[in-house]
């Protein structure tokens, strides 16, 4: 454990992970293949809790954008973030990790309710720990909800998976001559409005002083060099 610079973290994963590219729903070789990435990071004793996203089945922003009311909306891609917490744990159980996922909205037959105080008891007995639902209202991202999570779990560092390698002055695959930033403090992605994470959350994080590590999933290797503490993705602190 000497060589581990983070011994619990919150990962925020959004849906799309669990999708083939450019594709939605969910791939069964995409969730294998982030399962043994966080296998490895697991077997080097580190505790880890995930926020799921549920962009690759349902967008509640999209669906306002059509005219659907925004709390329904929002409510269904919560339901979304469920499914594909389901997929992951199957996909971790396969590989014999014991893993538990907790929900904001109840629904006792499919995972635990939150309650932090078993949360904590879940990381501490070595389960990967996959919260879904969402912070259980409307109007706040899965991205608010790892802000959150992260600090009621004691979280040492939140690791922003992406599909791109950090954090840009423009979105990279639109604009050839974006350029990535090593660094960055909390008042920068809020003044220049980089869209890495929402307000709510960064100002969440910047309050309580929690680092971000936004970075590739897709590259093998890089979760293990950022809980190693190696230069991965882009620092927020």
């Amino acid at each position: 454990m000497s060589s581990v610079k983070y011994k619990r973290v919150l990962i925020k994963l959004g849906g799309e992970a669990l999708a083939k590219e450019g594709g939605s729903g969910i791939d069964h070789h995409a969730a294998q293949t982030i399962a043994m990435e966080l296998k490895e990071i697991f077997q080097l004793g580190v505790e880890i809790a995930i926020v799921i996203g549920g962009g690759n089945i349902f967008r509640g922003a999209t669906a306002e954008a059509m005219g659907m009311e925004r709390v329904n909306a929002d409510y269904m891609g919560m339901l979304a973030t469920v499914i594909n917490g389901m997929a992951l744990q199957h996909s971790l159980e396969k590989l014999g990790i014991a893993t538990r996922m907790m929900t904001s909205i109840s629904m006792p037959q499919l995972a635990e309710p939150y309650v932090r105080r078993r949360a904590l008891r879940h990381l501490e007995k070595g389960r990967i720990l996959i919260f879904a639902g969402g912070t259980g209202n409307p109007y706040f991202t899965t991205d608010t909800t790892a802000s959150l999570r992260a600090m009621e779990v004691n979280a040492e560092v939140i690791f922003k998976a992406t599909k791109v390698d950090g954090i840009y002055t423009a979105d990279p695959f639109l604009d050839e001559n974006a350029k990535k930033y090593q660094e960055l403090t909390y008042l920068e992605i809020l003044k220049d409005n980089l869209k890495v994470m929402d307000s709510t959350s960064i100002s969440l994080c910047m309050d309580n002083k929690l680092p971000i590590i936004v970075f590739n999933l897709k590259e093998k290797g890089n979760l293990k060099k950022a809980i190693l503490g190696e230069k991965v993705g882009t620092y927020v602190g």
